[in-house]
């Protein structure tokens, strides 16, 4: 086969690749107990094949895993961007600060293993990966060896050593933490629901005007006047009628107002209105004055920069806007959050109001199936030029480089944040954003495999077994020790914890175990919360584990 596709060939290398990548897709498939490896099943496949004498031509194998590795973190950076700085705020500051403290762990332990027993630290760098399951951090350390003219297959055979015990003692981690902190997992969804932040939650209830400052002023101008972006007037009484208000309208003495808000702004209505009425919605609901709720697709290129508080939603069509789903995070509705072509906005308020809505941001969602590929390739080949400029340390004999993981990665999250904001659209679809990630790990993993396998065997029994004790202690002990410390000391929940830790590891096998097993999608929540911030620090501190013995 290989003759007659001809030694050193593209042909034979994009043979050995699409084999490699589908038969640990295959395998991948397979799960013991709810837990698979993956697309990591794409690594063992290419160590094994390229231990057997399945080789690619090196200098295409280098440009296949770099290039696979920045598809990749460029395509998370998308994602993580919206979310990225507001992962800081109010819970998700502790929780951060937790993930940063099991990253100090995991770079502590590491060094503290390499000094006890004389371990190269390249190669614990490529078990630290695979202890925590970062494939970015490795492709980060094997592109700084690389560029400093030595072998990266060692380090890439620890990761794949480390990789399995990495999934399975998190997994671990977790089952004995439900097991020694006694979870009642009723009680803990009863505590987090409690935390939960209604803020934003839709509330409903009716008032009487009895104001006097508001006789003969229109509901525009008084909404202004008290800068309430949160108060909706969703209908109006006057005598028997019932309607949904013209904006203009002025109001009068005794006029009955329903009123969509949210639970932080209930009690806001009645001191600007006047007294609280009970609300029956069988005498609100006249033909034509029901309240729905809707999802609209921003595809209209003229929203993108405009802020919800400038576009002027709640006061031009009596709708309001509850929550904003972008690159698959939710996000709160804002009124100086920015808005792009790709956002899905909730909406609640009047069909009529609704569909003049829609035609303003445009709701046609099949014009978004074509990807915007301009930002996107701009994107990279900034992120590669970021990921060459040398950061000089006066600890560190040279320079720092963020290399092709950390610079694709940093400049594609400041992309997802700030290109609203000037006007650049960087929407992809979820699942075309999902499917430029997964080509890219497959490339990366089917690369990274082939190079390692051809010394992958005389590693492991030259000694490379004890990098999988190595491996376990740096997965278990930042693990541990944060785990304790969120639970006993910050009083987390358990699904907050599950949540931590999945994001701290960047495991996506975590999540999906602790999902399953818990039945709780709040985990998902909280591994999104810390997610961003740990894959950042994960590549560099790969790196700078590296740049430190170059």
């Amino acid at each position: 086969m290989i003759k007659l596709l001809g030694q050193g060939s593209t042909s034979n290398a994009i043979f050995i690749l699409a084999l490699v990548i589908a038969s640990g897709l295959y395998l991948g498939r397979f799960k013991v107990k709810g837990v698979s490896l993956g697309s990591t099943w794409i690594l063992f496949m290419g160590i094994l094949l390229g231990h057997f004498g399945l080789r690619i031509n090196p200098t295409m194998l280098g440009f296949i895993k770099d290039f696979g590795l920045i598809l990749f973190v460029f395509a998370i950076g998308l994602q993580v961007g919206p979310g990225f700085f507001r992962s800081f705020r109010k819970d998700g500051l502790p929780m951060n600060i937790m993930a940063i403290v099991m990253v100090a762990l995991a770079v502590g332990t590491t060094y503290v293993i390499h000094l006890v027993t004389g371990e190269d630290l390249a190669i614990m760098t490529g078990v630290m990966s695979g202890a925590v399951t970062n494939t970015p951090g490795l492709g980060a350390a094997q592109q700084i060896l690389e560029e400093g003219g030595v072998n990266s297959g060692p380090i890439a055979s620890a990761y794949a050593v480390a990789y399995p015990l990495g999934v399975l003692g998190a997994l671990f981690v977790v089952i004995v933490c439900k097991a020694l902190f006694r979870i009642d997992l009723d009680k803990e969804r009863e505590k987090a629901s409690k935390g939960d932040s209604t803020d934003a939650n839709a509330y409903r209830l009716a008032c009487r005007v009895e104001n006097p400052a508001l006789f003969g002023k229109s509901i525009h101008d008084i909404v202004g006047e008290v800068n309430s972006d949160h108060l909706v007037i969703a209908r109006m009484k006057r005598g028997e009628d019932v309607f949904f208000p013209d904006l203009d309208m002025p109001l009068k003495e005794g006029d009955e107002l329903l009123i969509v808000t949210d639970i932080q702004h209930k009690d806001k209505a009645g001191i600007i209105f006047g007294a609280e009425l009970p609300v029956n919605m069988k005498e609100w609901q006249k033909p034509g004055t029901e309240l729905v709720s809707k999802r609209l697709s921003i595809t209209k290129s003229a929203i993108t920069g405009h802020s919800l508080r400038h576009l002027d939603i709640r006061q031009k069509y009596g709708v309001t806007v509850t929550r904003i789903l972008r690159s698959g995070i939710e996000l709160q509705a804002d009124a100086d959050l920015i808005l792009q072509v790709g956002d899905s906005i909730q909406v609640v308020g009047s069909e009529e109001g609704i569909r003049h809505l829609s035609k303003r941001v445009g709701n046609q969602p099949e014009s978004l199936q074509k990807p915007n590929l301009v930002p996107i390739f701009f994107g990279i080949a900034l992120g590669v030029l970021v990921g060459a400029l040398p950061i000089r340390f006066p600890s560190m004999p040279q320079p720092l480089k963020l290399g092709l993981a950390g610079g694709p990665l940093i400049v594609a999250i400041l992309l997802g944040h700030f290109g609203p904001k000037m006007r650049i659209t960087t929407y992809t679809a979820l699942s075309a954003n999902l499917m430029i990630r997964e080509i890219g790990i497959s490339l990366f993993m089917a690369a990274v495999g082939l190079g390692a396998g051809e010394n992958f065997v005389s590693s492991l029994v030259g000694g490379g077994y004890v990098w999988v004790l190595y491996g376990a202690m740096i997965t278990l002990i930042p693990m541990t020790v944060v785990a304790i410390v969120s639970r006993l000391f910050l009083k987390m929940d358990f699904f907050k914890v599950c949540g931590l830790l999945s994001g701290s590891t960047t495991d996506p096998a975590l999540l999906t175990f602790s999902e399953q097993m818990y039945s709780s999608s709040r985990i998902a929540v909280n591994y999104a919360t810390v997610y961003p911030l740990t894959m950042f620090l994960r590549v560099v501190a790969a790196q700078v584990l590296i740049m430190s013995i170059i």
